[in-house]
């Protein structure tokens, strides 16, 4: 295939509600809609989903539409490409911009599942046909909002529920959860935010039989990471350490988690997702999807990844109305007895407004 134009759409959506994390509170999602169409007319999606700031990972929204714009659609652009692995490797004289590369890699991959009149689950190996859903919660300070909150998303089925924490509000929040639902699967989201002085609250947090503690320490680390996994139950799983399958290898060698939480955009897409996925599996390793607040572009893309038997454990694929009142896709996700259909049309299976 030839790829002969691409588009990119600008779009901002403010949240239902702001998502409090320790990185701040966030009120909006700003993302690019990929749109490339090859020399037959066929249309694939991608979504560049970078956040606006440096403070999840270095990468942000202004600084991966640069690189894609200098660096990445002149690479892409009028290319002959017979199979989406290939844009991996065309790539990689790029150093680093993992989440400019995704956008495009993986509106390729929609593309190339078009072409093939396949769904993209089917195209790379996906059996299920429903993916398994989880919420995941910001901070909150009011014992009746959270525990309402919660009991809401039991109720509707979420298999799982996620709690931001911070140094500053941890055991608390999560005794209120403990407390009301004892059985319920939590995992705490720390966002790189504790140091290793600070492991006694996450001794505590770990007696309070939560499921995963998720990247407690700093970005770059993995030593910390590995000794306090020694000192825990609790499974510790990496996020924004996670960039390549080299990282997940020496995560494995260190011992510095049983779990990982897997997100396309920040592994540069979904070529580096399927080693990936197939590395932890081969290796007992935990793995789940993750989400980066994508609009229905990268949510669908989500949801067709979901159907990876590998994926276990729910991801962080909540309702298309937990985030946004309007949406970028004629489709809505719902979640019904804890999961949510994958489309079944080709590709990622949606279509834009």
């Amino acid at each position: 295939m030839r790829i002969t134009t691409i588009d990119r759409y600008f779009v901002t959506l403010p949240f239902v509600q702001p998502i409090v994390t320790s990185y701040g509170a966030l009120t909006h999602k700003m993302a690019d809609i990929i749109v490339i169409r090859d020399d037959f007319g066929n249309v694939g999606y991608g979504e560049l989903t970078a956040l606006e700031y440096p403070d999840y990972i270095e990468e942000t929204l202004s600084g991966e539409r640069l690189i894609s714009e200098q660096c990445l659609i002149p690479l892409l652009r009028d290319r002959d490409i017979n199979h989406p692995i290939e844009v991996k490797t065309l790539f990689s004289k790029i150093k680093g911009h993992n989440m400019a590369k995704s956008s495009l890699e993986t509106a390729v991959w929609d593309l190339y599942a078009k072409q093939q009149k396949s769904s993209l689950s089917s195209l790379i190996g996906g059996t299920r046909t429903r993916a398994l859903a989880g919420v995941s919660l910001g901070m909150m300070y009011e014992q009746s909002e959270l525990v309402n909150r919660v009991s809401e998303y039991v109720e509707q089925g979420y298999q799982r529920v996620k709690l931001k924490v911070s140094p500053d509000w941890d055991v608390t929040p999560v005794t209120w959860i403990r407390e009301a639902f004892p059985e319920l699967p939590l995992i705490v989201d720390a966002n790189s935010s504790y140091t290793w002085a600070q492991k006694g609250q996450l001794q505590t947090l770990d007696e309070l039989g939560i499921v995963m503690l998720e990247q407690p320490f700093n970005t770059y680390d993995f030593l910390e990471h590995a000794k306090l996994q020694k000192l825990l139950n609790t499974r510790v799983c990496l996020d924004e350490n996670i960039r390549r399958l080299d990282d997940c290898r020496l995560a494995e060698h260190l011992g510095s988690c049983r779990s990982i939480n897997l997100k396309i955009p920040r592994v540069g897409g979904l070529t580096e997702a399927l080693d990936i996925l197939k590395f932890c599996r081969e290796h007992d390793i935990s793995v789940w999807l993750g989400g980066m607040y994508e609009t229905g572009i990268g949510r669908a893309l989500n949801v067709q990844f979901s159907a990876m038997s590998a994926l276990k454990f729910p991801g962080d694929l909540a309702a298309s109305s937990h985030y946004f009142k309007e949406d970028v896709i004629q489709e809505q996700f719902t979640v019904d007895n804890g999961s949510i259909e994958i489309p079944r049309g080709y590709g990622i299976g949606v279509s834009l407004k």
